[in-house]
């Protein structure tokens, strides 16, 4: 069953599927948002070209672990996705996925440029890896 994971962002999405056994997770090219409308159904294109049978939503809580305004924000669009896609959404927690991906791609050496196109992919990678690790 491959999924689908989002890292939610005011600007992008970053996204990541995994592999059909569930095992590994790889980035796509990042959603660069227009409109709700637009961007539901380009999420929609994207699940229905991959084969995607559940989409993986990254949760921004607070580092104390509540949920704060973005939480909200996340799962009202978590709502209108389903809708339009008919897919299940599940939540995973996405704490320090961004930071995580800027580490690794500082290490890699690539300019800062670069790095801030590759951030929202990677991001989207990382929180898919670490939920099917976890299954």
């Amino acid at each position: 069953m491959r999924i689908l994971a989002l890292d939610l962002g005011k600007k992008r999405i970053g996204l990541a599927v995994s592999d059909p056994l569930g095992i590994t997770a790889q980035g796509l090219p990042t959603l660069e948002r227009t409109n709700k409308r637009a961007d539901l159904a380009a999420l929609q294109d994207i699940a229905r070209e991959w084969s995607v049978e559940r989409v993986l939503l990254g949760n921004p809580k607070n580092m104390g672990g509540s949920e704060g305004r973005q939480s909200a924000w996340v799962r009202e669009f978590a709502d209108a996705l389903q809708q339009t896609t008919g897919l299940p959404v599940e939540f995973w927690d996405e704490r320090l996925t961004t930071v995580e991906a800027n580490r690794v791609l500082r290490s890699s050496g690539i300019s800062i440029a670069k790095r801030a196109a590759a951030v929202d992919r990677l991001s989207a990678v990382i929180l898919l890896q670490s939920y099917l690790d976890s299954l």
